[in-house]
């Protein structure tokens, strides 16, 4: 588990590192379908805010719409510092990987819990970098951990992800774990 939470703050320092360096771009559009830059750290900024609830042992429910629409507010990169801020402290509370959350599927382990937000931060991460032109490489440790993930449970096309796409036996573990979201290197 000690692998997962590394992972998770590495991954995190990626993404507040690329969300420092956004200044006036805001507005570009992202591999997201729809989404713009905004767009997408608003959504991983929502997911960081219910993390803690969620550990403490607060259903959907409870949580209710409190981070539906902007969680950005005037000052986005302060928004998304305190969120991950919180998030990051919250997973690495004594015995918290080892409780179950309830999420709106029902049940789920924490520490799968955690491993989906280490990819929703690798993968959103590098749409953000490939929105704004800078280095798009996702740290190899945490491709090779959602490799093995994705392929033991491939995830279906949703609203973040979409259909896989074919690789081809030259292409490197980035790329592949890319296809498997449905993105294009």
């Amino acid at each position: 588990m000690d692998e997962l939470l590394e992972l998770h703050r590495v991954n995190a320092d990626r993404f507040t590192g690329l969300v420092s360096h956004i200044g006036d771009r805001w507005d570009l559009p992202t591999p997201c379908d729809e989404w713009s830059v905004r767009d997408l750290v608003n959504h991983l900024t929502s997911e960081q805010l219910w993390a803690p609830r969620l550990l403490a042992g607060r259903t959907v429910a409870e949580v209710g719409d409190a981070f539906d629409g902007d969680v950005l507010g005037d000052d986005p990169v302060a928004t998304w510092r305190s969120a991950m801020s919180a998030a990051l402290a919250a997973f690495a509370a004594d015995g918290a990987i080892s409780r179950t959350v309830s999420l709106s599927r029902g049940p789920t382990p924490a520490h799968q819990y955690l491993e989906e937000m280490v990819m929703d931060l690798a993968i959103h991460g590098w749409d953000l970098a490939r929105a704004l032109g800078v280095d798009e490489t996702i740290d190899p440790a945490t491709v090779d951990r959602l490799l093995v993930a994705l392929s033991a449970n491939p995830l279906g096309p949703s609203r973040y992800f979409k259909e896989p796409l074919p690789t081809t036996e030259d292409d490197d573990e980035q790329t592949r774990l890319l296809a498997l979201v449905g993105r294009r290197a």
